[in-house]
Parts: C-alpha cells; structure tokens; sequence
C-alpha cells in the first residue's frame, strides 16, 4: 500500500467529525452501515462522488471536534483511499492510522489540487503527484512505524511487535 492512485475530492477546513458521521448513526457498529452517511451532514451527495473521487484533499484541523472513532471508519468503508490535508486534529490523526486509513499533511495541498485532480501519492517517500497538473507536492512523510501500521493495522502491529 505504499503507493496510492485515485481523483480529489474537496472540502474546506475544519471539517469535523459531526458531519463526517453524524451522531444519530453512531448506534450501528457495523462499517458498511456508517459508510453509506458518511460525510451525510456536509455534502450528501459524497458517497456518489467517492465512486470517482477516492482521495479527500482538505484545508486545516480535518476531523476535529469530538472524538469518534466510526469517523474515519466510515470513510474507509466509503471508498476513501487516502486523506490528504494542511493539518488533522490529532485524535482523528491516530485513529485513521489505527484502521489502516492512510492521512498525510501537506501546507498548501488545498490551494494547489482541484477538484477531480488525478494524484498519485506516494506515502514512503512523502510525495504527491498532481498528474492532472504535472505538478510534485512534498506532504510530511509517515515514519516507519506508522507506515508499518498502516500496512498491517494496529492490531497485526502489536502482536507482531510483541513476539518479536
């Protein structure tokens, strides 16, 4: 999973978790379920695009406000590939990278990427290619262990660290 391919889709800053997943959903933990409302409360149409759309380019603090874990859950089952934005809330942070849910930070990824943009980012190397403007954006780039979580997820992380 080192290297991840889709279109831009995009969204302001600090879009946060209520409307990533809004609460009257959280009562089902089944991540299909919460992937069919996410990102209900700020763009409906949003699981139509994330067929064509699969990487969300954001502004600054995405995925701030309460804590929930189904946030980037929903998202992953949605279809989302990959997050990229000018910074996260640090709770949403870690949580996407606990499920697998490659997120990196780049300044001025909002600025330089439009909607339905083709990228190719490469998350070893900490390096996005806009190949729809033929342009190369550094983000900030994921050390080892967290790319090795993302890779096998958290829980494959641990026990594998704990036997080795």
């Amino acid at each position: 999973m080192l290297e991840i391919h889709g279109r831009a889709v995009k969204y302001g800053d600090d879009v946060n978790t209520d409307v990533i997943i809004p609460g009257k959903y959280l009562t089902s933990t089944d991540p299909k379920e919460l992937a069919e409302h996410a990102m209900e409360g700020l763009d409906p149409s949003f699981t139509e695009k994330v067929k064509d759309m699969n990487i969300i380019v954001a502004g600054r603090n995405f995925g701030c406000g309460s804590s929930r874990e189904q946030a980037p859950l929903a998202l992953k089952y949605s279809g989302v590939k990959c997050i990229l934005a000018e910074n996260f809330a640090r709770i949403f942070f870690r949580n996407a990278i606990n499920i697998s849910l490659p997120v990196l930070e780049s300044k001025g990824i909002s600025e330089n990427v439009d909607e339905r943009d083709e990228l190719r980012v490469n998350l070893s190397a900490g390096v996005v290619e806009n190949l729809s403007k033929k342009e190369v954006l550094q983000v900030t780039p994921l050390p080892d262990f967290l790319l090795e979580i993302l890779d096998q997820g958290l829980i494959e992380y641990v026990k594998h660290r704990r036997t080795s």
